[in-house]
This record gives structure tokens, sequence and C-alpha cells, in this order.
């Protein structure tokens, strides 16, 4: 029964955005009102005033920028509640797509005055191929933006999505009154002193009553019931079944910078969001309620803490309870482990625990065992799915700028591609070394973190690459396969798990190889057995 139980206390999800859109800020202040927390830190100009507590790497101070995925836990109403706050920049958007594996629902955040961007188009796309239940929060209605139901159209064509209102504005930006909440019946009057924890909330049943005239004014309330009036005609009342299914979202207004709108989020999300859910191996469907542990490794981090260069593979607990030193079996490697300090995270400070359950993150001391994608079990052979490598769109190659730290350097970068921050592609001709990315500014976290982290120093030079592909070789004796590796020879490396890679230089030669060798197939994933 207490697995059962525990099962429907966990909440565990992602926060997903734009750059800009308030993410950080957002997790920030559900802390704070989840009492995790005494007093939020601004992410704000790029200064940090007080460092977020979900950015806590040295150079995610310094740009005011998330640059890698923060696990954050904490209480609330008896509900253990997960959140992975993940990158908005492009740059790292692998990591929130590989983030986006291990939740169970999604809060999606958008900027009032800029709508929906170009980075929340990707990422929703990606929760509604798995179906993951979704909220939308738009943020920052303390300043001037779109009108309301321009955002929520927006919201409905770019996004694909159907929403249904659970909170509605008094107007916007100068004129911002508070929130009506569909969802409490209540009004939230806003006093714009970020500092108040809690607004004033008045109990509001009857929308017609005299009364609200009283609270904010004849021109506000009578926008009021002509807004409530055209809600209720035009968009659906909320059906949790489709939410759920991830075929109806629901929408929140407020302003996280100024705590307004956080807690009535927070509250109707511990009500409606999914406990943990089932998950697809690549054997079969695995229910969270299973008494045998499974789960797997959706993120590495090098040097959480770099005075220790401590390793951390962070786990989804999918299903059982993964216990403290109990032998499980890591699938890959085909042998059983046993972990005696298993991690539950708030941000960089971590505690030790015995028992984790489904839903819960765990974090494990990694010598080089994991790598991301890795199932582990109590004894059946498992692989969960859907961790593929995407193609770069950057190449450079990595020099080593001081001779005497090569073994440094080496560790860096092996450690650093385990974490998936870039990807190590070795060239089958001369053995130089080539870095991909999915953005540019990847190169600088490497650059800064080898030389912070690991005492090495690296230089790169441009590698003129359009895609990297892998091959599938169906059959490596056909002369058409051996051909195609004589005649690219120089296009040609291995990956990181030795898997063969055709570097192609122009779209035009990656075209033309297609047509000339059909026997060779080229995926522009890691996994294409999907």
């Amino acid at each position: 029964m207490s697995l059962q139980k525990e099962l429907l206390k966990r909440r565990t999800f992602g926060i997903i955005s734009h750059p800009d859109a308030g993410k950080t800020t957002l997790t920030e202040k559900l802390l704070l009102f989840g009492g995790a927390i005494q007093e939020a830190g601004a992410v704000k100009n790029n200064k940090i005033k007080k460092g977020a507590t979900s950015d806590f790497m040295e150079i995610e101070r310094q740009r005011g920028i998330s640059v890698a995925t923060s696990v954050l836990a904490f209480y609330y109403k008896d509900k253990k509640i997960n959140i992975l706050d993940t990158p908005g920049h492009k740059d790292f958007a692998e990591d929130t797509f590989r983030t986006l594996t291990a939740v169970d629902s999604v809060i999606v955040v958008i900027d009032v005055a800029k709508g929906v961007e170009e980075q929340t188009e990707k990422l929703v796309e990606v929760c509604r191929m798995r179906q993951i239940p979704m909220i939308v929060f738009i943020n920052k209605l303390d300043r001037e933006g779109k009108d309301a139901f321009d955002l929520l159209d927006e919201v409905e064509q770019k996004l694909g999505l159907h929403v249904s209102l659970m909170s509605f504005p008094i107007g916007m930006g100068y004129d911002f009154k508070g929130i009506y909440n569909i969802w409490e019946k209540n009004i939230n009057l806003f006093s714009g002193d970020p500092k108040k924890n809690i607004e004033d909330t008045i109990a509001f049943d009857n929308i017609d009553s005299p009364e609200l005239e009283k609270i904010i004014g004849a021109r506000q309330a009578g926008l009021l019931r002509d807004n409530l009036e055209l809600i209720d005609g035009v968009y659906p009342s909320f059906d949790r079944q489709a939410y759920l299914n991830g075929t109806q979202q629901p929408v929140f207004f407020g302003s996280a910078l100024n705590n307004f709108g956080v807690r009535e989020l927070l509250d109707c999300f511990i009500e409606i969001a999914p406990s943990p859910r089932p998950k697809k191996a690549e054997e079969r469907l695995v229910e969270p309620s299973e008494s045998q542990m499974t789960g797997f490794v959706f993120k590495i981090h090098a040097n959480m803490d770099p005075k220790h260069r401590d390793r951390l593979a962070f786990i989804k607990i999918v299903s059982g309870t993964f216990e403290r030193n109990k032998p499980y079996l890591h699938v890959r490697q085909d042998k059983k482990m046993k972990f005696s300090s298993p991690n539950a995270f708030f941000a960089e400070k971590k505690e030790i625990i015995d028992i984790s359950y489904p839903g819960d993150i765990v974090g494990i001391h990694d010598t080089g065992n994991f790598k991301i994608g890795d199932t582990l079990t109590e004894n059946e052979v498992l692989h969960y799915k859907g961790i593929p490598s995407f193609s770069p769109e950057h190449f450079r190659y990595i020099n080593n700028a001081d001779p005497l730290k090569s073994k440094q350097l080496f560790k860096g970068i092996d450690q650093l591609m385990d974490e998936g921050v870039a990807q190590l592609f070795t060239l089958e001709l001369n053995g130089r070394k080539v870095i991909g990315t999915v953005g540019a500014l990847q190169y600088e976290v490497i650059q800064y973190r080898l030389q912070h982290e690991y005492g090495a120093s690296c230089t790169y030079e441009p590698f003129p690459v359009y895609k990297a592909c892998w091959v599938e070789a169906t059959d490596p004796k056909n002369p058409e396969f051996k051909e195609f590796l004589r005649i690219k020879q120089k296009f040609m490396a291995k990956d990181k798990k030795n898997q063969l890679v055709f570097l192609a230089d122009s779209a035009f030669s990656l075209q033309m190889t297609i047509e000339k060798y059909p026997s060779v197939k080229l995926h522009f994933t890691s996994e294409w057995d999907e």
C-alpha cells in the first residue's frame, strides 16, 4: 500500500520556455511558496543580484542564463514536487530534450509582451509528440503586453494547443489590477510589491455582485464580466482527462517576479497534474506501481562540486522503490552494482537518502560506469528508449593549448561529452578530434569548464561540416558500402559509442551521397530504431 500512497504524492515536471520568459524566476517563486527557500534570487539583466537557486554553475551566474538542467525537490501540501528547470537558450536544447524524457508533465512559460517564440514552439512540439500534459503560464502581466485573447489565439495557432482558461487578467501593464481565478472563483488583487509573498485574495462566487465595482472599479468590472462571458462561449471548460491525455492545456496568467498568480498555479497544479506515468521500454510498457525497481539515466553532470571532482548520474525512477545499498543490474554492462550514497537534490545541495519512489530523481556518484540512456533494474533486461543524440549544427577541431596538460584535457573532454554537453567525433583518417554542438555558445561553456574544472586549455579551428549522419550498414561486405567508405574516407569518423558517422561537408554532397549509395542508410540521430 505504501508504494501506491507515495506514487499519488509525486509530481515530477519540467519548466520550459524561450530564454528570458521568466522560467528560472518562476522556479524560484514555486520554491518560495513551497517554503523550500526563504528569499528568491533574481536573474535579471545578466547581473545576478543573488544567484538564483537553480543556476548554480559559475558560468550561469556570470551570463545570467541557465546552461544545465537542475533538479529541485520540495514538499507542498503533503505532495512531493520534483522540478526540473531546463535551459531556455537554444544552444542547450539537447539537454532540455533529454530532460523531457524524465518528466510526467510540463509548465510552458510565455512572455506576455513577446508571445510565442521560436524555442517554445520547438519544445512544445516535442511535448506534443510525447503526449506530455502541459499547463501554460502567461508571465509578466505587470508589463505592457499583447491583448489576452490575441495571446490565446497565438498559443492555439502557433503551438497547436487547445486551451482552457483557469484564470484571467483584470487589466494589463500599468492598468493591471489583478486576476480573476476561474478555477477557485476568487479575485486576487495586485499590489505590485515583490516583497509580499502572498497577495490579498477575495472569494467571489457571484461575478454579477455590485461588490465587484467597489473592489476593481466600474470600468474594469464591466470589462471583466464581458470577458468572462466571452470565455464561457468560446473556450471549453477544464477537463482533467483531456489535460492528462495531452489534448487540452489549462492556462494561467501571472507575474512570477511579483509573486503574482504563482500560488494559484501551484495549488491547481498539485490537484490536477499527473502522478508518475507508465514508460515504454523497448521490451514492454512499465507501470510505476510494479514492485520491481526500474530507472534510467537522463543526465550526467561532472563536477557538481569542483573541489571533489564528483560526477553524478541523474536517474529517474520509473517503477518500484530504489533502495540504498541494494544491488541493481546495470543492463548495458550486465553487472550488478550497489550505491552507498544516493542523493536527492535541492539545486546544488544534496542529501543522502535511503529510499526513493517512482517520479523521484536520484543522483548516483559515478566513476565512469554510466552513459545517458542507461537502464537500471532489479534483474529484468529492459532498455528505455528515446534519448538519442541529435545531429550537431556546428563543428570545430579541438586542439590542446597546453601540451603539459594533455591528460587533464582528455579527461575533461571525455567527461563533458558523457554529460551530453556536445558530441565528440574522431576522424578515421588522422585521429583528429572534432567537437559538434547544437549551438555555438556550447564552445564557450566547454572552454570555460575545461579551464576551471580540469585546469586544461584548448583552442578551436573551424571544420566545415554541414551535417553529421550516423551510418547504418545493412551489409558491411557489400561492394557498394566498401566503395562508400573508400571514396568518403576523409569524411568518416567514429562517435564516442564507436558508431560510424559520415560528416557531410554540404547539403549538395549529402544529397549526392544518398543517391549514389542507396544501400547505405544515413540517420540524423544516433537512435534510428524508433
